[in-house]
């Protein structure tokens, strides 16, 4: 990345801020983001960077460790207890039935993919990224039932699709001789194992000092943000050290301290979101830029059928599914099935796929889940507000008496990843 690099994400960075508030009405982050990339990269070629970079890898493997961590940190699993019906056929149902999907469209749409290819595609344009459609997570005219159940959704599915990837890379590489079946079976274990030794170690830690710290009145107060972007850094470097994988330490660390930290220091992960939700800016940017921009040039019809199928039929079907034997009405169906947008997590897949992997229809397999990530950016960004304010409208023209019952069970509240004004 060099300075002119480096001063034009500045420069964007500086005006999206100062009209963060405006903007928000009606564009999310990853619109402006994504948009300003494709104009400042293939346009005017003020970004250009390699998509095989040093500097690109460690950027993206940065931004969804923090995330995945805030993520994780965010969820009460005292909450999930006393009301988990929602996220937990969202996805335990839910999800498998989506990566089946996502297979079947991806081998039969796509030309010369396998099988084994079409699941690593199915896994990587599985997860779900709750804030390319924030109003759906954050109006709290929406049933709690719901809307948390696709805060929760989003908040673990990433970290599930995880070791989902390394398992269905193996595979896809030592089906196609890139790696001996005794040396994928090994990675998959390392990257699985280790990482979760090193989020087991780091998250507990991390809980254990900010408890006794905080009790004790040791730590200065704005300590307490940098101990959390400490203990999510230390879960990653603790994997990476024993060859496991950092994002599976990064959510096993952020879901245990979470837990193990209680209620102690109050509101301690306002500096991983904020720092999360910059670098995220900065990953779009530059998805618009370096993947998104290229992939439009190259587009064909199957890409683009296979992004919107992605998008309606792949995810929305086994939502339906999932939510059988619920009471769902249609409505809820519906919009729980449109709203499972897909960003950060499939972009970081994309860059190591890239990079680490040796496939041949890899670059396929980018083209196809560049367009679904672009695609999503656009349509889910820009659904978000007008549908929730139908989904409302729909919800509150029933009287009390008569509300929908499966919608209307109330849910614990689980954070949403960046505080709201006036809200923690």
């Amino acid at each position: 990345m060099d300075s002119v690099d480096l001063a034009t994400i500045a420069v964007l960075l500086l005006a999206f801020a100062t009209a963060s508030r405006i903007l928000a009405v009606t564009i999310t982050p990853a619109i402006f983001f994504t948009t300003a990339g494709l104009i400042a990269g293939p346009v005017f070629g003020l970004v250009d960077l390699d998509l095989g970079s040093s500097t690109l890898k460690l950027l993206v493997e940065v931004t969804l460790t923090l995330v995945l961590f805030s993520d994780a940190s965010r969820i009460s699993l005292p909450g999930l207890r006393g009301e988990h019906t929602v996220p937990l056929r969202l996805l335990g149902i839910g999800l498998p039935l989506t990566i089946a999907a996502g297979t079947l469209a991806g081998f039969v749409v796509l030309p010369g993919v396998g099988v084994v290819e079409a699941l690593v595609l199915a896994v990587m344009v599985a997860c779900t990224d709750a804030a390319l459609g924030q109003a759906v997570v954050t109006d709290e005219r929406i049933p709690s039932r719901i809307r948390q159940g696709l805060n929760v959704e989003s908040g673990l599915n990433d970290g599930l699709c995880v070791p989902l990837f390394f398992i269905a890379l193996g595979v896809a590489q030592a089906e196609e001789g890139a790696l001996t079946e005794h040396a994928a079976v090994q990675m998959i274990l390392e990257e699985i194992g280790y990482g979760i030794v090193g989020g087991a170690v780091a998250g507990s830690l991390g809980a254990f000092a900010l408890r006794i710290g905080a009790r004790r009145g040791w730590i200065e107060p704005y300590w307490l943000q940098i101990l959390t972007v400490a203990t999510a850094l230390l879960s990653a470097g603790i994997a990476v050290t024993l060859h496991g994988s950092m994002f599976i330490a990064a959510f096993v660390g952020g879901l245990l301290f979470g837990t193990l930290r209680g209620s102690v220091g109050g509101p301690v992960t306002d500096l991983v979101d904020q720092s999360g939700e910059l670098l995220n800016a900065v990953t779009f940017l530059i998805f618009g830029a370096v993947i998104l921009g290229p992939v439009l040039n190259e587009m064909t019809w199957r890409l683009a059928l296979y992004a919107v199928l992605s998008l309606t039929v792949v995810r929305m079907l086994p939502v339906a599914l999932s939510l059988l034997g619920t009471g769902a009405r249609r409505q809820t169906t519906a919009f729980v099935g449109w709203f499972g947008p897909r960003g950060l997590a499939t972009i970081v897949f994309g860059v190591l796929l890239v990079q680490e992997a040796d496939l041949p229809n890899e670059r396929t397999l980018l083209l196809a889940a560049a367009a679904t990530i672009g695609m999503s950016v656009y349509a889910h960004g820009l659904t978000a507000t007008p549908l929730t304010g139908r989904y409302v409208q729909w919800y509150r023209s029933h009287p009390d008496e008569r509300q929908p019952p499966m919608e209307s069970v109330p849910a614990a509240s689980h954070r949403w990843r960046t505080p709201r004004r006036g809200a923690r």
